[in-house]
């Protein structure tokens, strides 16, 4: 009895500190700034910094992104704002978060109605999450009709709902060929030459027969393979009504020809380490591994920053075409910022984000400071967005005639709440099944997609 009592006394003191503890580690954790609410801590934030903190009468806006690069570009809006505005100036109390804790904690703080940021960097395949029922988000309408001539307009609509417009884009998201052009120069190759699918292939076996390379390959754990050449083409996942088509003609069509290209010619690989981003590409592509790739405009800066070796060999053309009058590219990828419904300062969040985005002076700040393709198109032939910078460097002068080639030819997908579980179930099953493993027809594997998210 004596040593029952004991352990007791032991367990129950015990059990004590470990509640303390775990109280104290909570508040801790707590964001100091409020911003955050409950759904929030400090101690997740990959990044932290105020920016414009040195300005007397500032305004504190917050912001969350999951992309530090992003920063630099607000670092310089904030100090164009202020400058302009010296009567309305702000900080930017900056805060950059992991993808997923980002857009989940996001999620809750909106849903609980605390919490929230004034401006966040939304993801286009998280977005549709935020656009379920009554949105938390704050229109934009009011600054985006007036300038919208002036934009690739298919960029705000998969930001948009019921006539709303919500997100403001960084970028196009132009799809291009990239060809390393020594690899070419050796098969006897002229890129200038690949107009179509057809050509594509042609070229790819000269490259195969002539060099030590293969002409392309596919991702099996990313989405910028098949989504931009199915939108070549008309298709997409989901319909304008948010009908399933995941699994139509023109789709299976697509992804039996990605295997074929592997199987059949055998110019086509599977990406090294599954995915455009991961480091065993990186070096795989550097060092010459293959001879094209179908990337984004955005995608410049993976090249800059880790394909050194490659400087002076790449240059960007136009997707091939699927049809005499098919289209050469394809809008891929993105972000919008919005303005949530929890600011208390709805007026000056807005102009901030107005000023940052839609000004031709901000369009010119994401090509020089981020390296994307400006949703802004008049800024496409200024004299600034051609001044000499590391990429013009790197890809040669004519990257921006590309694009202007393509302008009218970059239709953007459709976006759904059910576009996450889609492309989930595409990365997870669908690729593997058919690229990696062979186990399954693209008909049958695309089926199953569609009968999974029905």
């Amino acid at each position: 009895m004596v040593k029952k009592f004991w352990l007791l006394l032991i367990l129950g003191i015990m059990l004590t500190v470990m509640v303390a503890c775990g109280n104290d580690s909570a508040e801790d954790n707590t964001s100091d700034n409020g911003d955050a609410g409950e759904t929030e801590t400090s101690s997740d934030a990959e990044t932290s910094e105020v920016i414009g903190g040195d300005v007397e009468n500032a305004t504190e806006l917050s912001f969350w992104t999951f992309q530090e690069l992003h920063l630099e570009f607000f670092r310089d809006a904030v100090e164009r704002w202020n400058k302009e505005n010296p009567d309305r100036a702000i900080s930017l109390n900056a805060e950059v978060y992991p993808y997923d804790n980002m857009h989940n904690n996001l999620l809750l703080a909106l849903q609980s109605g605390e919490g929230a940021p004034d401006i966040v960097d939304i993801e286009l395949n998280r977005f549709p999450n935020y656009l379920q029922g009554e949105p938390q988000l704050l229109p934009m309408n009011d600054y985006v009709e007036p300038v919208l001539d002036d934009f690739i307009e298919s960029r705000f609509d998969i930001y948009s709902k019921d006539g709303n417009y919500y997100g403001i884009p960084f970028h196009v998201g132009a799809t291009v060929a990239y060809y390393n052009t020594e690899i070419m120069d050796k098969a006897g190759v002229d890129i200038d030459s690949i107009a179509t699918w057809d050509d594509f292939i042609a070229a790819g076996e000269k490259v195969v027969a002539n060099t030590d390379a293969i002409m392309t390959t596919f991702e099996t754990t990313d989405i910028w393979s098949f989504w931009p050449m199915i939108k070549q083409q008309g298709s997409d996942y989901f319909d304008e009504n948010g009908e399933i088509i995941v699994n139509n003609e023109t789709n299976v069509q697509t992804l039996q020809f990605m295997h074929d290209m592997i199987y059949e010619q055998e110019i086509a690989d599977i990406t090294p380490g599954g995915d455009f981003h991961s480091e065993e590409f990186y070096g795989f592509m550097n060092d010459g591994g293959q001879a094209a790739l179908m990337m984004p405009m955005w995608y410049m800066g993976r090249f800059t920053d880790y394909m050194e070796d490659l400087k002076g060999k790449i240059e960007i053309r136009p997707m091939p075409k699927w049809s005499e009058d098919g289209n050469r590219s394809a809008g891929a990828g993105g972000t919008g910022t919005v303005v949530t419904n929890q600011t208390e300062h709805e007026e000056l969040a807005k102009d901030f984000l107005a000023f940052a985005k839609l000004s031709e002076e901000g369009n010119i700040a994401i090509w020089k400071i981020l390296g994307f393709d400006p949703p802004m198109w008049t800024v496409w032939e200024s004299e600034a967005i051609r001044e000499d910078n590391k990429f013009y460097q790197y890809f040669g002068e004519d990257i921006f005639d590309t694009l202007i080639e393509v302008r009218d030819e970059i239709d953007s997908i459709n976006i759904t709440e059910k576009n996450p579980d889609m492309q989930n179930e595409l990365l997870t099953n669908t690729y593997n099944s058919v690229l990696r493993q062979q186990s399954q027809t693209p008909q049958e594997a695309l089926d199953q997609a569609a009968e999974v998210i029905q």
